[in-house]
């Protein structure tokens, strides 16, 4: 019996020394400690392992100089891991918490980027579905933050990538207009062609899709049997894309 008693005290005494060394170990690794593990995992491309010890950096310490860099740093290894809904609204919840921080200019940014190529990927998924079925949303979203980068941070480093993007964006989207106008235009539908074309020809001046909007115009007010507007529009046409196929 005695010899059972010094066993079972052993064993809770062996135990004890067990736990205090495992939380002694996890007191080892601070905030800086977590940090620095998940940045190696990012330059290794392990974006699945960095986004696991980022999750769990913020969770044992959810203040600080790392816990903040490591929020912003998940935006960008959610978008690489091919999750572009976690990396958006991570972005939107890092400039929320942090409107001052010295690097939210890279959250707005990463917003828009994020946004950029789920958009695209979405276009390219439906180009061979009816084009007034396809939803912009995201891509129009995408510009607003774009803009709201370079207006907010015009000495960012990042401005001159996101004012090209833009621009890309800004073509897209009036091209998009456009094949929807062409779309009405073939299956007779004049009216709503001539307001898309009008559409692109207000909200998208100096773009590639304006002479092509210019040509829709001539040829719905031809069809509308509206022919001082259709001259009026050719003779912008002419004046302004002499070198354009209709002519």
């Amino acid at each position: 019996m005695k010899n059972f008693l010094l066993l079972i005290l052993s064993l809770i005494v062996l135990t004890s020394c067990s736990d205090m060394a495992t939380k002694d170990s996890a007191k080892e690794e601070n905030a800086a400690d977590f940090y620095q593990r998940a940045k190696k995992a990012m330059d290794n491309y392990n974006y699945e392992k960095a986004i696991e010890i980022y999750e769990q950096l913020e969770a044992r310490y959810p203040y600080g100089n790392e816990v903040r860099q490591g929020q912003l740093d998940i935006i960008y290894a959610y978008y690489r891991h091919h999750e572009p809904e976690l990396a958006i609204s991570s972005a939107k919840r890092f400039i929320q918490l942090y409107p001052s921080h010295d690097k939210v200019d890279y959250a707005h940014y990463l917003l828009g980027l994020v946004s950029y190529k789920q958009g695209q990927r979405m276009m390219d998924e439906y180009q061979f579905t009816d084009p007034s079925q396809r939803d912009t949303k995201i891509l129009r979203e995408s510009y607003q933050y774009f803009s709201a980068l370079i207006q907010r941070y015009p000495d960012s480093p990042y401005v001159k990538d996101a004012a090209n993007i833009r621009l890309e964006l800004r073509n897209t989207l009036a091209r998009h207009e456009i094949n929807i106008a062409a779309f009405y235009f073939a299956r007779e539908a004049y009216v709503a062609a001539n307001n898309r074309a009008k559409y692109v020809m207000e909200n998208y001046p100096r773009t590639p899709s304006i002479p092509k909007a210019l040509d829709l115009l001539v040829k719905t007010y031809e069809k509308m049997k509206l022919p001082q507007l259709a001259e009026s529009s050719r003779r912008l046409l002419e004046l302004n894309y002499p070198n354009y196929p209709s002519f």
